[in-house]
């Protein structure tokens, strides 16, 4: 099963400073059929202008996944810790019991994200921080493991959740499959390009609720780059 969830079709707000695109009921917009996709609760396409961004605010028990698609985003938080994540890579927050963070676009230019909240299965626990660069060369022709709670993900960064978040770039003609599992849950963006994910076109943007389907193998009509999340 493959339901398309356009892009034009999704909830969201242009608050100038910020553009956002909701794939599940977020903030001012609700909609009961997309609450969630098995343990992912959020997953929103940012667009953040020059000079801008969040200010500190707090989280707690939430894995906060941030997979910049251009440009680059700036963390600084309540621990200490202050980064820099350039397009292509990901940073993971564990908020734990609690933790305030800010993110800022300080480039010239529009920083375009997905930021992913996934509901965590271990609670109780100091918050965390990390980023790592995932060079797309790396990804060409297959899924690559960016953050993962699954034992023998050795290279992803960690969180705390029964979840695996993967990401492929695509030449046009190109193919690669995930090995999902009928029992579990998968929602799939094309960051870029167009692409069939088991026969269903994709336009860039789109989402993919995806179940029931063992394998899901995503073919490129374009050349893509592709965002994955593999939730219980």
């Amino acid at each position: 099963m493959i339901e398309r969830r356009p892009f034009e079709g999704l909830g969201g707000a242009d608050h100038g400073w910020l553009n956002a695109k909701h794939h599940f009921s977020f903030a001012n917009y609700y909609d009961p059929k997309r609450m969630s996709w098995g343990n992912l609760r959020v997953w929103n396409d940012d667009e953040i202008a020059a000079g801008t961004g969040f200010p500190p605010h707090p989280h707690a028990d939430m894995e906060i996944i941030t997979y910049v698609r251009d440009g680059a985003i700036t963390h600084e938080d309540s621990l200490g810790n202050k980064g820099r994540t350039v397009a292509g890579d990901v940073q993971v927050m564990s908020a734990g019991t609690g933790i305030r963070h800010a993110e800022y676009n300080a480039e010239p230019d529009l920083t375009r994200i997905f930021q992913i909240w996934i509901e965590p299965t271990r609670r109780g626990e100091a918050p965390s921080w990390g980023s790592k660069p995932f060079p797309k060369g790396e990804r060409s022709g297959r899924f690559v493991v960016l953050a993962s709670g699954f034992e023998g993900d050795d290279d992803a960064l960690p969180i705390r959740t029964d979840a695996r978040i993967v990401a492929a770039t695509l030449n046009a003609g190109d193919s690669a499959d995930y090995p999902l599992g009928s029992t579990r849950r998968a929602y799939l963006v094309p960051a870029k390009g167009e692409v069939e994910v088991n026969g269903v076109r994709l336009n860039a943007r789109d989402g993919a609720a995806i179940a029931q389907e063992d394998v899901v193998t995503v073919k490129a009509l374009s050349d893509a780059e592709i965002v994955l999340v593999d939730a219980a």
